[in-house]
């Protein structure tokens, strides 16, 4: 008869505290130097291709009605009426190497264009210093841990932008450019995701996630890539959080289709030193039911401005339910400091 081994109980939550703990996500070089059909290729040789495949078709195919998987298929071969160059050959690159019809392959990409319900937080420090932390929640949190990436945008050698992304997804949500400023976006909820994804192929517009990424690329400071991300047309409504280098420099931009619903500045002189975007206009209370602001609120106040900073702006973005059990990463900025742009991958572990 095999004996049983008994461990104590507070060693017993250590260990499998210490098998699921949070890790640091991949970071990548991504050459803007390559053809946009290429470029995402030595990224893509090292995952395993087969299971990238099943996992991106059973995210479309269990979000995505029938219908709109039709329509997309349909207008699939129209890609270059309709997107733009670069996202376009970006689109058919990753669609070929992964063996996958175009028309999916964009489904894939209009799928992460919902990005979930999110917290994002812009801060200032007693001494001007901005820092932005942001949680992406998301369903299918276990197949969008594995491919959360940290990418580096290289030109002629310089990283030009940083952003975190899905792999296969060709938009960012999430990005910095060095010295200038950081973004976030937050969905901002108004009808169905497929009614966007339809949008983003009828529309010429930039769908947010290409925005951001285009903000990134295109604006040379803040002031430019405010002006970029609250009055250049979009197929979705979305909450755009920016941070810049200079202290006042945070905002939250609450977006329409064609324009800003409302810019949110910080006014360090009035006390007002930070703002927390969830998935809902600032002005209305949250429901009951998801409020992630009022916890976020609270723990910002009890960090005090003179202590916030990027190891402080963790903690809060690591409490209930700002944590929760859909938080598939968190991303740490300070475009001031560049080199401390970090992701974790959060295991899904009950917030402390």
């Amino acid at each position: 008869m095999r004996a049983s081994v008994q461990f104590p109980l507070p060693l017993l939550l250590g260990l499998l505290a210490a098998a699921r703990a949070d890790s640091s996500a991949s970071r990548f070089n991504l050459s803007l130097d390559e053809p946009p059909s290429r470029r995402w290729e030595p990224l893509l040789r090292k995952y395993d291709v087969a299971q990238l495949r099943k996992d991106m078709l059973h995210v479309v195919r269990s979000v995505a009605p029938e219908w709109v998987i039709q329509v997309v298929n349909q207008l699939a071969p129209l890609l270059s009426h309709i997107l733009p160059e670069a996202y376009e050959e970006e689109i058919k690159g990753i669609s070929k190497f992964l063996g996958v019809e175009l028309g999916e392959g964009l489904l894939i990409n209009l799928a992460y264009e919902v990005s979930g319900y999110c917290t994002s937080i812009v801060a200032q420090d007693s001494r001007g210093k901005i820092y932005h932390g942001r949680n992406m929640d998301y369903a299918f949190t276990d197949i969008l841990r594995s491919v959360t990436v940290d990418l580096q945008f290289v030109k002629k050698g310089q990283i030009v932008y940083t952003g975190t992304t899905f792999i296969g997804f060709v938009g960012l949500w999430t990005g910095q450019k060095p010295n200038k400023f950081s973004i976030s976006g937050n969905e901002r909820a108004k009808g169905n995701w497929w009614e966007t994804a339809i949008a983003a192929l009828l529309k010429r517009n930039p769908s947010p996630s290409w925005l951001i990424r285009d903000t990134l690329a295109e604006a040379v400071d803040f002031d430019g890539a405010l002006k970029k991300l609250a009055y250049t047309p979009i197929t979705a409504n979305v909450y755009f959080i920016l941070g810049g280098v200079n202290p006042n420099e945070g905002m939250i931009i609450t977006r329409s289709l064609e324009g800003p619903m409302d810019i949110w500045p910080l006014m360090s002189t009035k006390g007002q030193w930070y703002r927390v975007e969830t998935n809902y206009d600032h002005w209305n209370a949250p429901p009951p039911w998801d409020d992630r602001r009022t916890p976020a609120n609270h723990a910002l106040n009890a960090t005090t401005q003179k202590k916030i900073n990027l190891k402080t702006m963790f903690k809060v973005l690591s409490i209930k339910p700002v944590l929760n059990q859909f938080t598939v990463y968190t991303t740490l900025m300070c475009a001031a400091q560049p080199n401390d742009y970090k992701t974790v991958i959060r295991t899904g572990l009950k917030a402390k």
